[in-house]
Formats: C-alpha cells, sequence, structure tokens
C-alpha cells in the first residue's frame, strides 16, 4: 500500500461507522489462562446480523469463564482494516487488543506492512504445522506467525433444484467445466425483449464479485508468487477472467443489468435474488446454508464443486477464512491471549460449525463435526475442497488490499463499459509493480 494511500486512510478512519457494543461480565475453563489479571479486553469484531448475535453469544460464554474479564465488543467491517479505523486506533494510540478479520488477504496486507504483533505461538494451543496444508501460507510473513485462523469457509456452486428441473436439467449432474457452467446458465436464462426475468449465472454476484482474486484463482492465475516476490496481472488467465465476466454482461445492455442487479437483496434476507428465483445459481460460501434455513426454508437445492477452465484449480477453492490479529500498540496482549485460547475450544467451535457448516483448520477435526457424523453431502463435498491441493489463499501481498478494490472497479470497467480488459492489467501491473518496489 502506498504511503499517500496509508496516510488517507488514517483520515478515512477517524470518520469511519463503526457500532459499539458493550457486552456485561459473565465467568475459569479449559482455554483461560490464570497467569494475567483480569480487566477490559477491547476486541473488534468484522461481524453483523445473525454473525453478529452468533459472536455475542460466544463473548458471553468466555466472560462466564473469565468473570474478571468485560469484553469491549467493536462490531466495524473487516475488523477495521478496509474502512482504515484500525489503522487510525493505532496511530492515535488507542488500539484494541485483539481483532478478528473476515478478509484474510486484506488482513495479511495490514500485517505485512509493519501493524501488527506475531503472535508467541508458545502462549497459544494451535501448532501451524497441523493446519490444512493450503491454510498455512496466510498465516507467516517473513518466518513470524501474523495471523491465526479462527475456522474457515469453502465456497460451492448453489444450484435452485425447480429451476433446474424446469429448464430440462438435473442438479446431481452439475457443470464440471466453465463451458458446462455457461451451457447450463443460458438454458436457465430467462430474457426477453432486453427485460430480464431470471439469469442463470452472474459471475461477480456474491463470493464471485466480493473477493476480486477468487475467480482469478480457479482459471490458474497467480496474482502474487510470494517464492519470486513477482506480481502477475497481465497473464492469459487473468485476461481470460474478465473476458468471460464480459461474455455474461453482453447478454443484454449495461443499463439493464444495473436495473436488474441492483434491487437485489444481501446475502442474509429474503430478497436475495436465489432465494427469489431471479437467480438460478450462484456462487457463495458455506454459510449461505444457514441463510436459506433462515430466510428460504421451503426452497430446494443443491451444492457442488465450483467448475473451473482446462488449466485452472479444478476441485479446488479460496479459503474465506476468518482470521485473528494483534495489532499494534495493543496494551492487553495477556487478556487477548486468554480470548484466542478459549475460542479454540471444542465447544465453541462445534457451535460454530453447526450453524455456519464452517470447516476446522485442520483435516482430523472434521470427524468430531455433527455434519460429518450426519454423513452430510454437503459438509463431503467441504471437506474434500479443504484437502484439495489446489485450495489456499490468494494474492498474499502487502498491496492486496488495495489492488482488490482496483480489480473490482476493473471489472466494472469491463463489464459495463465493455473495456478490454488487458490495456487495464497492464495499468495495474505498472503501478503496483513500482509500488511492491519501494
Amino acid at each position: 500500500m502506498t504511503k499517500k494511500k496509508w496516510a488517507m486512510l488514517k483520515l478515512v478512519g477517524l470518520l469511519a461507522g463503526v457500532v459499539a457494543l458493550p457486552v456485561l461480565v459473565g465467568g475459569c475453563s479449559a482455554g483461560s489462562s490464570t497467569a494475567s489479571k483480569g480487566g477490559t479486553l477491547t476486541y473488534w469484531s468484522p461481524y453483523g446480523g445473525d454473525s453478529l448475535k452468533w459472536d455475542q453469544w460466544r463473548i458471553g460464554q468466555f466472560q462466564k469463564a473469565n468473570p474478571d474479564v468485560t469484553v469491549n465488543l467493536i462490531a466495524t467491517p473487516s475488523g477495521g482494516i478496509t474502512n482504515g479505523k484500525l489503522l487510525a486506533a493505532i496511530a492515535g494510540g488507542d488500539a484494541p487488543d485483539i481483532i478478528i478479520s473476515d478478509n484474510a488477504s486484506a488482513a495479511y496486507s495490514f500485517a505485512a506492512n509493519g501493524t501488527a504483533t506475531p503472535w508467541d505461538m508458545s502462549k497459544v494451543t494451535l501448532k501451524i504445522a497441523d493446519l490444512l496444508p493450503g491454510m498455512q501460507p496466510v498465516t507467516q510473513i517473513n518466518g513470524k506467525t501474523y495471523l491465526l485462523p479462527q475456522d474457515s469457509n469453502v465456497i460451492m456452486l448453489y444450484m435452485n433444484t425447480k429451476l433446474f428441473q424446469e429448464a430440462g436439467l438435473d442438479v446431481n449432474n452439475p457443470p464440471k467445466t466453465i463451458d458446462d457452467l455457461d451451457a447450463m446458465a443460458a438454458k436457465l436464462d430467462s430474457i426477453s425483449g432486453g427485460n430480464i426475468q431470471r439469469f442463470g449465472f452472474i459471475p461477480w454476484l456474491d463470493y464471485g464479485g466480493d473477493n476480486a482474486f477468487y475467480w482469478p484463482w480457479m482459471f490458474g492465475a497467480t496474482v502474487y508468487d510470494t517464492s519470486s516476490g513477482k506480481l502477475d496481472l497481465t497473464s492469459p488467465q487473468m485476461v481470460s477472467v474478465y473476458k468471460w465476466m464480459n461474455k455474461y454482461a453482453q447478454k443484454t445492455s449495461p443499463t439493464t443489468m444495473k436495473g436488474f442487479t441492483s434491487g437485489f437483496g444481501a446475502l442474509f434476507s429474503p430478497d436475495h435474488p436465489f432465494m427469489t428465483g431471479k437467480v438460478a445459481m450462484t456462487v457463495v460460501g458455506n454459510w449461505f446454508t444457514n441463510a436459506l434455513r433462515i430466510y428460504a426454508p421451503t426452497i430446494q437445492y443443491a451444492v457442488a464443486k465450483v467448475p473451473a477452465p482446462e488449466g485452472g484449480r479444478a476441485g479446488g477453492t479460496v479459503f474465506q477464512s476468518n482470521v485473528y490479529l494483534l495489532p499494534k500498540g495493543a496494551k492487553r496482549l495477556d487478556l487477548a491471549y486468554r480470548f484466542y485460547n478459549f475460542c479454540e475450544t471444542t465447544p465453541i467451535l462445534a457451535n460454530d460449525f453447526d450453524i455456519w457448516r464452517s470447516i476446522p483448520t485442520n483435516d482430523k477435526q472434521f470427524d468430531e463435526v455433527s455434519w460429518t457424523k450426519k454423513g452430510d453431502p454437503i459438509y463431503k463435498i467441504e471437506r474434500e475442497l479443504a484437502n484439495s491441493p489446489n485450495s489456499g489463499t490468494p494474492a498474499l501481498t502487502k498491496v492486496a488490499a488495495e489492488l482488490g478494490d482496483d480489480l473490482n472497479a476493473l471489472r466494472d470497467d469491463v463489464i459495463y463499459n465493455n473495456r478490454d480488459p488487458l490495456p487495464l492489467l497492464q495499468s495495474l501491473q505498472d503501478k503496483y509493480t513500482k509500488e511492491l518496489a519501494q
């Protein structure tokens, strides 16, 4: 991240809104430490809505087991990383003691810019060697551990069973390649005279749009090579991603497309387009199963591994990991370690997995999860994705946060203005190559 951008974030952070949610003291159990004195732990959470309610429950359990600790909970997107709030707090000498971010690439970028404290691994229950292989790289920067995963999620293709049947398709025979996906999407489309009733699939909807590095990863691109320190934004795979997306945009006019998608509801709302039947397939994480349970309990759906093109990372996923980070300047690291170790105990994690179908950080733990014991077919797919050699966390670089924003802006330029992606990618390549060299 450039110094100019970093300085601007300091100012933005002062203005960025957060929700302060004090949690009352509750009482020591496994995972808590008796070596530290009590007091107030300031914890920043990335969650909102139903996820925040679960986080408040977890904090309540921590305080029942640790009656000498009061948790000052602040809810802010990405744990304050992407809105500049965390950087402003550090600069102002008021850093929280611990945060969780639901954007691992942005958290990695934040830590790589020297604004985090490395974990003392002798004080935590986790062993890096026990993590799933694809999850290990995100924890390490220059040989030190800066991020610890709370849990992770995998990304899957959700298919509306009823709409598949109406189109003469079978959810039990999901697309295996991008060509298959495109062909099925075309059969599921309902577009007449420029009016859209339904899209079979929109590549930039949900996780496909939220994470700028997801489709490049699936198409086989290596945005940043950690071993060589090289950035590669102009590879054939990168160009293919945006040309592929643009084919979907060109099914109708940019104005019509914008109007159609602007009315979509959020993931956790009954107005989400998958729930209303305006989109027949979407790419999103395992947490969406809980959204469907709550807001669309009658909808019939199936999930599958997201297809990849030839030469892509077939059978893989981007790990959407929630990660703990210790900000520079944190005053109560003793309480931060106590909180982390409690949150990683079996009862807390079991509740997490039960609700969200989240995945554990190592394969052996899968056997103890209720979904595995019940033989849940969705969780079986999740475990396969988690263990795939094609799964990992892309763009582990100090410019990841800013680059992700720029790539999303580039995508919008391509799909709404029908721009050639290569010159746009070359411009970003030049920009960030210089930045990384500084």
